[in-house]
């Protein structure tokens, strides 16, 4: 290394390992040990292709991404890299926040479309998986509405469903933002309606406590029975907003009030509601992902409720549910706050499968390139070769869509066998790792005869490809998109009536 000075400082840095910087003596031999980054430092991945090389996937990019910037996932080599995998996860955070920002006449910004959770949003056709079993995995395969000659796939993924009577006892700490930033009436209010709701179903064998953070971080509620519900709704009703503490003392207090109260075979969960203004410096949010981690090794969750947030693309508390193998919702109405709390009650707060992964193997005879929709991933985790997919949370009776546009070898081929899934998932509280493993044989199904759940879910992946503007439905417009959506909504489901009429 050639400098002007005869001391110099020197900056070392290796994808995985910590930076480091040293100030060098050209007199002197210098020997650099580089220490492996902690897990929490290394990206993760929504989706992945074993073996395809950073390269070949910078045709997707657009030229002005940034580090954390999202990068659409294109075509893929079916012959060079058959097989991919991505994390299941139920979060539904994107929908609404579209929503909120369609709603009030705002721009949406590409990076707040996450096709995947727009399909989440949904619960597609729920039914229960065969008896014994944890999940489901029914694929159909129609003509790819938006692009003739290709095909659609869906994998149609349904979790069981616990039943009430069967549901373990919860161990559930509220930790409530009420910073002076909550003090509006799509934040703190929104997040007191809702856990009032989730009160309502609660049993006696379950507890609830509440931690709160802002001019001071204390415990607020101890833990309290189930059959107390108007104790807990007095508390709940008495939370007001002041003050501007971070909020990382307030995890460590909610995880400990969890661990003191852990119930071996319950459900043990930290639910934190924020604005997302969730300020901790950068050895303080290093600190607070390692404890995230580690209580997540020992069975605590986290669910994650967003309110009042603009994009929350950067939100740290995101990152914290990924970390916590736990959920992100976002709330932008008091519908929003009964759907997710109380309707979907089951599936927000009671898991069926852990760190949950899909993976897919297309046949090269059959399939001559694929593209994944949604699950895309960050500039910066796709520059890291050490970044790799790690697998979330599915709840009860839960109704997840998997989509992939697929380019067959040759036009009007029968598809015969076209794709294998493996579903890898653990149960709650169990190490051992399940796996359910399919090889359907798979009819094309002109997408006009396809069921009315799978054409709808078609309208609302174009819906958010042009919200995206996307590069793989550039010739469609949004004229296209309403008829569609009409034509295959439900009418008697309040949530597909109400998305034609934000494409209207």
């Amino acid at each position: 290394i050639l400098s002007k000075q005869s001391k110099d400082s020197l900056l070392f840095s290796l994808d995985g390992y910590e930076k480091r910087a040293f100030l060098a003596d050209a007199g002197q031999y210098l020997r650099v040990t580089l220490r492996k980054a902690a897990r929490v430092q290394l990206h993760q991945l929504s989706s992945r292709t074993p073996n395809l090389r950073f390269d070949l996937q910078q045709q997707w990019f657009n030229g002005d991404e940034t580090y954390a910037s999202i990068v659409e996932n294109g075509f893929v080599s079916a012959p060079e890299f058959p097989s991919t995998g991505l994390t299941l996860n139920v979060d539904r955070a994107s929908y609404s926040n579209v929503r909120r920002l369609i709603n009030g006449k705002m721009p949406v910004p590409a990076e707040a479309v996450r096709i995947e959770e727009l399909l989440n949003y949904f619960n597609f056709d729920y039914r229960e998986p065969a008896p014994g079993t944890n999940f489901s995995i029914d694929p159909v395969l129609t003509t790819c509405p938006w692009n003739e000659g290709n095909w659609l796939l869906l994998a149609h993924i349904r979790s069981r469903k616990i039943p009430v009577a069967h549901l373990p006892p919860s161990n559930l700490v509220f930790l409530v933002d009420v910073s002076a930033s909550m003090d509006a009436p799509n934040r703190l209010p929104l997040l007191k309606a809702g856990f009032k709701g989730l009160v309502q179903n609660l049993r006696a064998q379950d507890t609830v406590s509440i931690v709160v953070y802002g001019g001071s971080v204390e415990t607020y509620l101890r833990p309290t029975g189930g059959d107390r519900k108007s104790e807990i709704i007095r508390a709940i009703d008495a939370l007001e907003t002041g003050g501007s503490t971070p909020g990382a003392s307030g995890v460590k207090l909610a995880y400990d009030l969890a661990r003191m109260h852990f119930q071996p075979k319950g459900n043990n969960r930290v639910i934190l509601a924020t604005d997302g203004d969730f300020n901790v410096g950068l050895r303080s949010e290093t600190e607070l992902e390692e404890l995230i981690l580690e209580e997540r090794k020992s069975g605590v969750y986290l669910t994650c409720l967003g309110v009042g947030m603009g994009n929350y693309k950067d939100s740290k508390i995101q990152a914290l549910a990924q970390k916590g193998n736990g959920n992100f919702a976002y709330i932008d109405n008091f519908s929003e706050a009964n759907k997710v709390l109380v309707k979907e009650f089951t599936g927000t707060l009671y898991t069926v499968g852990d760190d949950a992964s899909l993976h897919v193997r297309f046949d090269p005879a059959v399939v001559k390139r694929y593209r994944l929709i949604g699950f895309d991933n960050k500039v910066g985790a796709m520059k890291d070769v050490t970044a790799a997919i790690e697998g979330g949370e599915v709840g009860s009776a839960s109704s997840l869509l998997v989509a992939y546009e697929i380019e067959p070898v040759r036009p009007n081929m029968a598809p015969g066998y076209p794709v294998q899934f493996s579903l890898q998932y653990r149960e709650p509280g169990v190490q051992l790792p399940c796996s359910d493993n399919l090889l359907p044989a798979l009819p094309l199904q002109p997408f006009a005869q396809l069921a009315r759940p799978y054409r709808f879910a078609s309208a609302v992946i174009l819906f958010g490809s042009l919200l995206k503007e996307s590069r793989y439905v550039k010739e469609k417009s949004w004229s296209e998109v309403l008829p569609l959506a009409q034509a295959s909504a439900d009418p008697d489901d309040p949530l597909q009536k109400e998305f034609v009429q934000l494409v209207e």
